[in-house]
């Protein structure tokens, strides 16, 4: 069987930073640009051939089933858009997953997706076809590539002010009913469904009503508003929201830990150096889920595990440490505080039609590459949203603060 594709496309790692040159004037001032990143995770198409082949050469999945997983999972022409905005909001580069989804999602949960298991919200990052064909050695190889992956990200993440995530939806729904030409995707499912984090997911000291989005409403609503009037079609939040192991969901926890370790060691110097201080904050801090110790000493506070014997006094000490940071939480208001901070990170998804951006061939199996047609409507989309937030920086941002909350209780963080 001739391949369609050619998975071990040139690439050096598996996340990289996509540099962008344009001759256009940039839309946001130089001072907020530093503070405004732009990734893709789900327009990758790299699938080693370790991951392809077992150790004596036979494949691990058959290669029309690769093809096809790669065809439906992957987000078709968000390198498209991401490069555009990047652009158009005066950035030197974007960030982008080069792993295909099909082999690696990594908006989910380090793991191996259980059988019968289909709701693709639910999933985690290691889905069929490969998660039932790969060895448990090729599973650990994978999940390193995911901590690469979430080390780089963070990285990135880290001082900003707005990140926008770029995907592609197909353009029906399971009923057949066209969907939107973009959707804007801020609230976790967990807290659209309860109106609460879901017990047990993060640790139980953040607070819930930090769930109510991952972004300022005013930003999602300025640029549902400009792309109305620019003629597309917008919906919130449909025909899903986000799961928790999303990067979108996972940066908001992240953030909120961050700015309350920064509040708690100013208060408390002589913790900074503490190994149980250090271990409960890394605990915190562990959104992937995907490191050992903190993970057992989570086990150990909320499960009520019992320690390793070599554990036992670390873990005792990180007990105190766990309840005095839990207190100063509380007393100190640093839940309100964040809440109202008005450098509180926004992470947006934003969702476009694919059908917008990518044409199948005759048979409707094989995209075929990008047309200036589409790259127009990139563009288009990009320069619209780029506007948006120039607006949201110069306007609605200064805005929203000099209400100081003061009108029924508001919350000037535009949550």
């Amino acid at each position: 069987m001739t391949a369609r594709f050619d998975f071990d496309r040139p690439w050096q790692a598996p996340f990289e930073l996509a540099p962008v040159t344009s001759d256009e004037t940039p839309m946001v001032a130089e001072a907020y640009r530093s503070r405004l990143f732009v990734h893709t995770v789900h327009d990758g198409d790299v699938i080693p051939q370790r991951f392809r082949t077992h150790e004596d050469g036979r494949p691990t999945v058959p290669l029309d089933q690769i093809e096809r997983a790669h065809v439906r999972e992957r987000d078709w022409g968000a390198n498209l858009v991401a490069e555009s905005l990047a652009m158009r909001l005066g950035l030197p580069c974007y960030g982008r997953v080069r792993i295909a989804r099909a082999l690696l999602d990594f908006n989910r949960f380090p793991g191996s997706t259980p059988p019968g298991n289909d709701d693709p919200l639910e999933r985690l990052s290691i889905n069929p076809p490969f998660c039932n064909a790969l060895t448990h050695l090729q599973k650990m190889d994978l999940l390193d590539v995911y901590d690469h992956i979430s080390d780089r990200l963070e990285a990135n993440f880290r001082d900003k002010l707005i990140v926008i995530g770029v995907h592609t939806y197909d353009e029906r729904n399971p009923s057949a009913t066209s969907r939107p030409h973009l959707s804007l995707v801020n609230i976790p499912a967990g807290y659209l469904r309860e109106a609460r984090m879901p017990y047990g997911v993060f640790d139980p000291i953040y607070p819930d009503g930090l769930g109510e989005s991952t972004c300022s409403r005013i930003l999602r609503d300025r640029i549902s508003l400009n792309l109305e009037r620019a003629g597309f079609r917008v919906i919130s939040n449909h025909p899903y929201s986000l799961p928790e192991g999303s990067i979108e969901v996972r940066s908001q926890v992240w953030y909120f830990f961050s700015y309350a370790r920064m509040r708690f060691e100013a208060e408390h110097p002589a913790t900074v150096d503490e190994p149980a201080h250090a271990l409960v904050w890394q605990m915190l801090l562990n959104t992937n889920l995907r490191q050992a110790l903190p993970e057992s000493l989570r086990g150990h506070l909320h499960r009520y595990q019992r320690a390793a014997p070599e554990h036992e006094g670390l873990f005792r000490e990180a007990a105190a440490a766990y309840e005095r940071i839990q207190r100063f939480i509380v007393e100190a208001n640093v839940g309100r505080d964040y809440r109202r901070n008005p450098n509180r990170p926004s992470s947006l998804a934003l969702e476009v039609r694919k059908d917008l951006l990518c044409e199948m061939d005759a048979t409707g199996e094989h995209p075929q590459p990008p047309t200036p047609r589409m790259r127009q409507r990139a563009h288009v989309i990009a320069r619209v949203i780029a506007g948006a937030i120039r607006t949201y920086l110069e306007t609605d941002r200064e805005l929203q603060e000099s209400t100081d909350g003061a009108f029924n209780g508001g919350d000037p963080s535009g949550r």
